[in-house]
């Protein structure tokens, strides 16, 4: 990324005050001659326009990745901005800390507690990360929502739940037909396959529409660096040559933003972090009680299960005892540090492995090696990076560590939305930083 990008970008950014509610704005024109024979006039100014909110998750980004040397961009945003190594809700995993980030709710709260999930109210079903009935989802409001029944305008390049019209009902029998709901004015199925410039492309191009249809409110979604580390492990050259990938994907929006003269407050971040794991450090389930007496729901970094109906004592006898790298509790003795057991979505036992170790059904039979996310959300492999960069934010600051159920407040500060009472969060991590 060439020092000059940045420059024009800071300009634009740091050359207008943030409005609260920003105004309205014509399209950008440039003046015709004066006559035939004037001299070249040269290119005319952009017209002002009012910032655009971003907000740019990079799924499984440790903010340590940025101490690699392949993160020019990022690290020239945390320079002038603001930067925390942010604290994960529990569990430390995708879709629970993607809604938090965008409902201010931790997860026993906002209803999506597990990347898998079951729920009373539906027995037989089952929630996974494909899910897009609004059942799932409308126990709580994401910003967008909220933005969108305020009047402003709101566009997704994926996130979680943005593809649901959040309130809506499923019709019956219907191929997936909805009565009712919200969604962004804008948005797309997630699909792999779309390619992280595809994705920065979509966002410059929304930035190329007048003002009267141009989103307010923007997301931005990156997978590759939490597959990498996945895959390979957090340590692997090939995680951070993700890094560096999704690093230059970074300065291509900053590029585009700077070209089209749209002064932007981009808040990065990511949903959790990661630790590296191996088939040589595994709880097997199967060795901790009997399956007869148990039924699984998720498994890694902890497991959720239910017992099998009239075993719970003998599930209880053995599954609530000393384990090695492991600890398991009742639904209501989850210690009150995790915020999470009281949603009935929230199974009957949860068992939690050390950092680095995995729980499964069974002892793996292949030797392996790779990265894992769900551990307890204070310890320091699962932060979360955050930094925001832009004309709402006093820049070269680092703050103290947060949780991240205040990420939407700050978001609705910066869109012009009052804050919202019964919060998880609020913006108090960024009063020192705002620029009011």
């Amino acid at each position: 990324m060439r020092h000059a990008t940045f420059s024009a970008l800071a300009l634009a950014l740091g050359g207008c005050a943030y409005p609260a509610t920003p105004p309205a704005l014509a399209p950008v024109t440039q003046a015709a001659p004066a006559t035939a024979t004037a001299a070249p006039q040269g290119p005319q100014p952009l017209a002002v326009r009012a910032p655009v909110t971003i907000l740019v998750s990079i799924d499984g980004f440790r903010p340590d990745y940025l101490d690699r040397g392949v993160t020019p961009n990022l690290n020239r945003l945390r320079a002038g901005g603001v930067f925390a190594a942010m604290r994960p809700s529990f569990p430390s995993v995708t879709f629970p800390n993607h809604w938090t980030l965008v409902t201010g709710l931790r997860p026993d709260r906002s209803g999506i507690v597990g990347n898998t999930m079951e729920d009373p109210a539906r027995p037989g079903e089952k929630f996974t990360m494909a899910s897009d009935d609004p059942f799932w989802w409308s126990q709580s409001s994401p910003i967008w929502v909220d933005a969108e029944k305020a009047g402003i305008r709101t566009a997704t390049m994926f996130w979680p739940g943005a593809n649901v019209a959040v309130g809506g009902t499923l019709k019956p029998n219907s191929h997936g037909a909805i009565d009712g709901g919200t969604r962004p004015q804008d948005w797309q199925q997630f699909n792999q396959q779309i390619s992280a410039k595809q994705r920065v492309n979509a966002v410059l191009d929304w930035m190329r529409r007048p003002a009267t249809i141009r989103p307010k409110l923007v997301t931005l979604y990156f997978d590759t660096v939490d597959v990498a580390a996945h895959d390979n492990g957090p340590d692997s050259p090939l995680t951070t040559q993700a890094a560096a990938e999704v690093d230059g994907s970074i300065g291509s929006l900053v590029d585009g933003l700077a070209t089209l003269g749209q002064p932007a407050n981009l808040v990065i971040v990511s949903d959790h972090g990661m630790a590296a794991t191996s088939s040589t450090r595994v709880v097997a389930m199967d060795r901790i009680a009997a399956p007869a007496d148990y039924r699984l729901v998720e498994t890694g970094a902890y497991a959720t299960l239910f017992a099998v109906p009239g075993h719970e004592d003998a599930l209880e006898a053995r599954l609530l005892r000393k384990h090695d790298h492991l600890q398991c509790w009742r639904k209501a003795e989850i210690p009150a540090r995790f915020h999470y057991g009281r949603n009935p979505r929230v199974p009957s036992y949860l068992c939690l492995a050390d950092v680095g170790w995995r729980v499964d059904r069974t002892t793996p039979t292949k030797v392996s090696a790779g990265g894992s996310h769900g551990y307890d959300n204070a310890t320091p492999e699962m932060r979360a990076l955050f930094i925001a960069n832009g004309p709402a934010f006093i820049g070269g600051k680092t703050i103290a560590s947060f949780d991240n159920v205040a990420v939407e407040p700050l978001l609705r500060d910066l869109i012009g939305l009052p804050a919202e009472p019964g919060l998880d969060g609020n913006d108090a991590p960024f009063q020192k930083v705002l620029r009011r």
